[in-house]
């Protein structure tokens, strides 16, 4: 049985992480999925369907790393097998965040298939330090873009074998559908939508200003 106070403060985690990612506009209407370590078999989730930015304590519920509910007869996001992968490779990891921006969902667009998405030479790539240790710019970070499925499950075995093989990594693009990225804390992982965010942006500058 999971801790109900540990689930309470990672569920109020959410739900603030909800308010604040709306508010960017990186979590349109009822999209993404946001979760929290609660113990080494237990996650606090998204319910699937909610308006993410106006979350309550109804609207996040317990999983398993199976990704099957516990005491709930709620449903989580049909995406919780992307999020519960992550807890399993990653001990580290407390916080997995899947946003919908419309930089991250449109660069993915643009990536080339079968390529990764380079960062190279940006200072805020340093943001990532406590994942990829690099603290400095002048390295690169390849962020892989995996094409859109319906099939989660397959989607979620791809990106396990990819993690197990690049564990120092921070985030993963789907093709045309958003962004995932981790850290240790809720607060970690909320610095990497950011740096994402304004790396994304930088990205397609540097595409429109070269055309």
């Amino acid at each position: 049985m999971f801790d109900s106070a540990r689930f309470a403060l990672a569920a109020q985690e959410i739900i603030d992480a909800g308010v604040f990612l709306y508010g960017r506009g990186w979590s349109p209407a009822t999209s993404s999925n946001y979760s929290a370590r609660i113990d080494d078999s237990h996650i606090a989730i998204t319910v699937s369907g909610r308006h993410k930015g106006q979350l309550g304590a109804g609207d996040v519920m317990v999983v398993d790393l199976n990704g099957d509910p516990v005491l709930s007869n709620s449903r989580s996001s049909a995406e919780t097998r992307l999020h519960t992968v992550l807890y399993d490779i990653f001990p580290r990891v407390g916080a997995v965040l899947h946003t919908h921006s419309v930089k991250a969902t449109v660069l993915s667009r643009l990536v080339p298939a079968d390529e990764d998405l380079v960062l190279d030479g940006y200072e805020l790539q340093k943001a990532f330090s406590g994942v990829t240790g690099v603290t400095t710019h002048e390295s690169k970070l390849n962020v892989p873009v995996f094409d859109n499925t319906q099939d989660i499950n397959a989607l979620a075995g791809h990106t396990r074998e990819w993690f197990r093989a690049h564990p120092d990594q921070p985030g993963y693009l789907i093709r045309g559908h958003g962004l995932y990225t981790w850290g240790e804390t809720m607060a970690d992982c909320l610095r990497h939508v950011e740096a994402f965010e304004f790396l994304f942006e930088c990205e397609l500058e540097i595409m429109r200003v070269r055309r």
